[in-house]
């Protein structure tokens, strides 16, 4: 390895990251160790900082979500490693954030991290958006399981004449329920269905 290859190790937290720089040449790791901020300006002189030090490298725990963050302000400038907490773990009542930073430069080096696969930014760009539409679609589900169990208990048999609750028929004739309206011939005049006579056999009987 050259001798003046520098790597950088970023223990991270949720307001302070500990970052300590460390050349890999060296037979012993002489960290230069410095504190930043987890704001976008903190970032950014993180950013130049390591700039300034030639570091190719850097490395970081994935501490739950907070090295996103970290890892958006520094993935176009440098080769990024991200290290699963638990194989870097210390000696137990010796933790210091230094320390942990060299932790991760040293076991970096010598093979002894278990690291995490980390997408790039178009694919996890993409992975969000269809894990975001995946959970409206199992939100709606859910939503509309529960209205409907909630209409069959108040004896509504909306369901046997809306095929869909939340569709624009459904919401209509929801909102026209939520705002008291209880006559069967004043609901049918609220919805856009076709067949809106059926709504007479949906609602409970007086005194049921």
């Amino acid at each position: 390895m050259d001798a003046t290859y520098y790597v950088a190790g970023i223990d991270v937290h949720k307001k302070m990251l500990a970052v300590g720089v460390a050349n890999a040449g060296d037979r012993e790791l002489q960290l230069e160790c410095r504190r930043f901020g987890t704001t976008v300006s903190e970032l950014r002189n993180l950013s130049a900082w390591l700039g300034e030090r030639a570091v190719q490298e850097v490395v970081m725990e994935s501490t739950a979500q907070y090295w996103k963050p970290v890892w958006l302000a520094l993935e176009r400038e440098f080769q990024l490693w991200l290290a699963q907490a638990r194989s870097n773990r210390g000696p137990r009542g010796r933790k210091t954030d230094f320390r942990d930073a060299k932790r991760c430069v040293s076991r970096l080096l010598s093979d002894d991290l278990i690291l995490s696969y980390v997408p790039d930014m178009e694919q996890r760009c993409w992975r969000t958006l269809t894990r975001t539409k995946y959970q409206l679609t199992r939100d709606r589900v859910r939503l509309q399981s529960q209205l409907e169990s909630l209409l069959e208990e108040c004896q509504i048999k909306l369901s046997s004449v809306v095929s869909d609750l939340l569709g624009a028929s459904g919401r209509r004739i929801l909102r026209a329920i939520a705002a008291g309206e209880s006559d069967p011939a004043r609901l049918r005049e609220v919805t856009i269905l076709r067949r809106s006579r059926r709504l007479y056999g949906c609602w409970p009987l007086k005194g049921a």
